[in-house]
């Protein structure tokens, strides 16, 4: 069990398709994890070994997150291979809240892509530090230093190049470390064997600038650098504290360089990691007091104190559910007995797991900062497990709304239950996976964040759950909203025999930008009494979830109470709940509502002599082109597009630029409907409505 000041938990983030997870597979095994490199587009009939699941193989794409657990030079490192694709960006969040540092991967030749800017946000938003690693640099036009001037002007990072490379596309030799000045080639028959030698003289005044750079850029970061570079006397060790120094401050990133896949490069990453990246007790983590109206408590990274965990991950297998969790205090043993602050629902480690892919090894006990596997525990992702006596609760993860949907019909009985166990499961495991049955059509609609999101968990129902099941057209999750103040004045009287029904409300609704729904309570005089005050609240939100114009959820409105009336008898909370739908209803039509739809942000790239092309394609699907620049050969275009006009665009896009170009979308925000779609999509509600009521 390593000391803590040895652990390292990191990620490999990146844009789709540069090399994260072949790089993965290079780490296992320079790290003697596994014994054979397999390739991720699985040619040699194997696969990567982190894409373990079947439809990852053979798309060539991560799709889950993985774990696994290696040592380098007495380092015990936990990492996590996470998807480039946006699709599954819930896998990428997940990650990021429990790791304390990343390699962001970045391609020698496309450098900074559209996805790149998103992990970025993502490492931002967690304040993870990282250092990036320029991969294929043995591509045709591989250039790192170009992509360490687009980490500076694309993602505002303070980039210094901390490796040079040696020779660059298929001359690409090895690499100069400008900490040691040193050149260093990778020999043997997987590149297993570093070899140290003299910088080439045609490179010495290039690493000796370089150099210079990095010492001056670290400098910053350390009183005691600057004063020994002055002096001429800066040592190897010097510039490592202080490059440390600044990547712990996230005010610093050392750009590193290679090629996996040609086995070169990865064994000085590691040492970068194990070098600069923090160690958990380097890392600040906060947790929240319920016992003391959640105060928030800084947590203490020591085996000795009181056990904090945070389940982040979901997998439910063949032997039951897999609950991935980090200890952030205190350690975990077998046998423990732990407290769901959640569910306030105490349970015992039965199996304790390390993690390698989806193979796994029982280990007796897991020390602070670790990151391990519980076998058959019921909770949810997110929950936070403590030891008896203390109350507390992480903060979770962000969690994007689904913006797109999809009927699923199972074609039999037998397919009906397996579908219903599959969505129970994916459900559980995939916050942004949600399904629900429409009362309507009495159809079970599942959704998600994009088109391949939902193609791989329908893929996924058939194989690994023999449910067949028909598709409908994809939907978009429309909203609806007001543009306008309506004032509501709405009594609900029902007379049944007995005790009836009695309630009067009377109020505003207006439009809210600063969020979905607010409740105004501005009642003087007890006209309504306070009992009855949360009952409208509820009639409200139960109203706003269906709207009137295509039958989707009411955004963006506060609703005000100033006015009512009770009866002695007849007034209670049902009554209250009816009064205030009513009144819903009766100012919805009178606020002029209209219909909201996806915008979404796209980014395509590709070659530039398609650019007018994509431009065409994006103007025809009602785009508005944001930004457009161009670097040699190479395009990025970035766009606004609303979402019922991307189905289908891969497609579309393949044709038009011969395969050359892809392209990445992700929620910007919502936006009103143009009128004569808007009608359109009236219309369409409306004949639903009708053929459903016969």
């Amino acid at each position: 069990m390593a000391e803590m000041s040895k652990m390292r938990n990191i990620g490999i983030s990146a844009h789709i398709d540069s090399g994260k997870t072949t790089l993965t597979e290079r780490i296992l095994f320079y790290a003697n994890k596994i014994h054979a490199i397999h390739e991720v587009k699985g040619k040699d009939g194997h696969g990567a070994t982190m894409d373990y699941m079947e439809l990852e193989r053979e798309r060539g794409i991560t799709i889950t997150s993985a774990s696994t657990n290696v040592t380098w030079k007495d380092h015990a490192i936990n990492i996590i291979d996470t998807p480039g694709h946006v699709d599954f960006t819930i896998e990428v969040e997940r990650s990021l809240r429990v790791l304390d540092g990343a390699v962001l991967v970045l391609c020698s030749v496309g450098g900074v892509q559209s996805q790149s800017i998103t992990v970025d946000r993502q490492l931002k938003r967690y304040n993870v530090p990282f250092i990036a690693f320029v991969n294929k640099c043995d591509r045709t036009g591989a250039n790192p230093l170009r992509v360490k001037e687009q980490l500076k002007d694309k993602l505002g990072h303070n980039a210094v190049m901390i490796q040079l490379p040696i020779g660059l596309e298929d001359k690409f030799e090895g690499l100069i470390d400008l900490v040691k000045m040193k050149a260093l080639y990778y020999e043997g028959a997987g590149g297993e064997d570093v070899m140290e030698r003299e910088i080439p003289a045609d490179m010495a005044a290039e690493a000796e600038k370089c150099r210079e750079e990095l010492i001056d850029a670290a400098s910053m970061f350390s009183d005691e650098l600057a004063e020994a570079y002055l002096d001429g006397k800066a040592t190897e060790d010097q510039i490592r504290v202080a490059v440390r120094a600044g990547v712990l401050a996230r005010e610093l990133t050392p750009v590193f360089v290679g090629s996996a896949y040609k086995n070169k490069g990865i064994q000085t990453l590691l040492d970068g990691v194990t070098s600069y990246l923090p160690n958990p007790a380097e890392v600040k983590n906060y947790a929240l007091d319920l016992d003391d109206s959640e105060r928030q408590v800084e947590l203490k990274s020591s085996d000795k104190e009181s056990s904090i965990a945070l389940a982040f991950k979901l997998e439910d297998g063949q032997y039951g559910q897999l609950t991935y969790i980090r200890i952030y205090q205190g350690c975990v043993k077998k046998g423990d007995e732990l407290y769901n602050s959640r569910l306030r629902r105490r349970f015992k480690i039965g199996r304790l797991i390390r993690m390698h892919a989806n193979s796994m090894e029982d280990i007796a006990e897991a020390p602070c900062g670790d990151i391990v596997a519980l076998f058959g525990i019921d909770c949810a992702s997110g929950d936070t497990f403590c030891k008896h006596g203390t109350n507390y609760s992480m903060t979770s993860m962000y969690v994007p709304a689904p913006v797109i949907s999809l009927a699923v019909t199972p074609k039999d009985k037998n397919s009906a239950d397996n579908m219903a166990k599959a969505l129970g499961r994916f459900t559980k495991e995939d916050p942004t996976f949600r399904t629900f049955v429409d009362p309507e059509s009495n159809q079970t609609i599942i959704q998600g964040m994009g088109e391949l999101h939902l193609d791989v968990y329908i893929e996924r129902m058939k194989r690994e759950y023999k449910a067949e099941v028909d598709t409908g057209m994809p939907q978009v999750a429309y909203r609806e909203t007001i543009t306008q103040r309506a004032d509501f004045d709405y009594t609900h009287k029902k007379q049944t025999g007995g005790s009836g029904q009695y309630g009067r409300v009377a109020g505003f609704m207006e439009p809210n930008q600063e969020s979905d729904y607010e409740f105004v309570d501005a009642i003087r005089g007890g006209v309504i009494p306070n009992e009855f005050i949360p009952s409208c609240d509820k009639g409200f939100q139960a109203a706003r979830t269906k709207g009137t114009l295509i039958g989707f959820p009411i955004v963006n409105i506060r609703m005000t109470i100033n006015d009512g009336a009770t009866h002695p008898v007849d007034s209670s909370d049902m009554a209250f709940q009816q009064a205030a739908i009513g009144a819903f209803r009766q100012a919805y039509e009178k606020a002029k509502p209209v219909i909201l739809e996806p915008i979404m942000k796209v980014n395509v790239e590709g070659p530039t002599e398609f650019q007018g092309n994509v431009f065409g394609s994006l103007n025809q699907r009602r785009g508005i082109i944001v930004s457009s620049t161009e670097d040699g050969n190479f395009c990025q275009i970035e766009a606004e597009v609303p979402l019922s006009e991307m189905f289908g665009y891969s497609t579309v896009l393949r044709s038009l630029t011969q395969g050359k170009a892809e392209f990445t979308m992700e929620v910007l925000k919502y936006g009103r409907v143009p009128t004569a779609i808007s009608d359109e999509l009236k219309k369409e509600y409306q004949e639903k409505r009708r053929r459903e009521q016969k």
